[in-house]
């Protein structure tokens, strides 16, 4: 009775649901260990506890990590192609260095020959002649060539001014024909001077050419005398009060308006 071994009769028989797989694993020879549980097959140890593997993550995509792992073709003949491109610049700087030196050698014959390449620079909004007295005109004529614009200015200004003053004449009962004849003489008027006597003295400050000087000086003294008849605008050639001056405000002098309009120019 003493080596015999009585059970607890009031002890409670754990029953192992997975008691038959593993005796049939250890019947095997296998382990149960690593598919994803093991077991206890002692009666009196705790109850069996599952455990699960963690599923592996997915491999890396080849392009992932920003491209750096990416392959890239470095092609062989590099130094090659930049001597043919440095080769290739070199031959058009040179090209273009011997159309420069034409376009001088041919600026330089058309100087000597007294013809000039003028580029259109004047007014700066609007280029219609072209005008660089610094760079032109010798400096010691500089001083003169600005009179004469100043006085070509003047005659554009001149001659605007008779179109407004033309015009308060006409409204007060002067008729349309003069506002007519006044806007002829400003677009006549304008090229006309420039044609006739500043471009040939700009030319003639630039060549210093006594040729272009008398040019000028024909031209000048008309445009001199043309200028004292407008300001003495006598009752005869040009019709009604279509120039401003002297006369013609006198015979207005009735309008105050028109009369200070007309003796403005002068």
């Amino acid at each position: 009775m003493a080596g015999h071994y009585d059970p607890n009769p009031f002890e409670v028989e754990e029953v192992n649901p997975f008691a038959d797989q593993a005796v049939k694993g250890k019947a095997s020879g296998h382990s149960n260990y690593g598919r994803g549980a093991f077991y206890t097959t002692n009666p009196g140890s705790a109850p069996p506890v599952a455990s699960s593997r963690l599923s592996p993550l997915p491999p890396e995509p080849a392009d992932f990590n920003y491209d750096r792992g990416a392959t890239v073709d470095i092609p062989l003949n590099t130094s090659k192609d930049l001597k043919r491109k440095e080769k290739e610049l070199q031959d058009k700087e040179a090209e273009l260095k011997k159309r420069e030196q034409e376009v001088k050698r041919r600026e330089d014959a058309l100087a000597r020959a007294g013809v000039f390449i003028e580029q259109k620079n004047w007014p700066p909004a609007f280029p219609l002649i072209h005008l660089d007295i610094a760079n032109d005109i010798p400096i010691h004529l500089q001083r003169l060539q600005y009179v004469a614009l100043a006085t070509f200015l003047g005659l554009v200004v001149t001659l605007l001014w008779n179109i407004i003053a033309v015009t308060t004449a006409c409204f007060k009962g002067e008729g349309v024909r003069i506002l007519f004849l006044a806007i002829i003489y400003f677009i006549l008027g304008v090229p006309g001077g420039y044609l006739s006597w500043y471009r040939p003295l700009y030319r003639a400050m630039r060549t210093e050419s006594a040729f272009k000087f008398g040019w000028f000086f024909m031209f000048y003294s008309l445009h001199i005398s043309f200028c004292i008849f407008a300001a003495i605008t006598p009752p005869f050639i040009f019709r009604g009060k279509s120039l401003t001056g002297i006369l013609a405000a006198i015979d207005v002098s009735d309008h105050a308006v028109v009369a200070v309009s007309l003796l403005l120019v002068p």
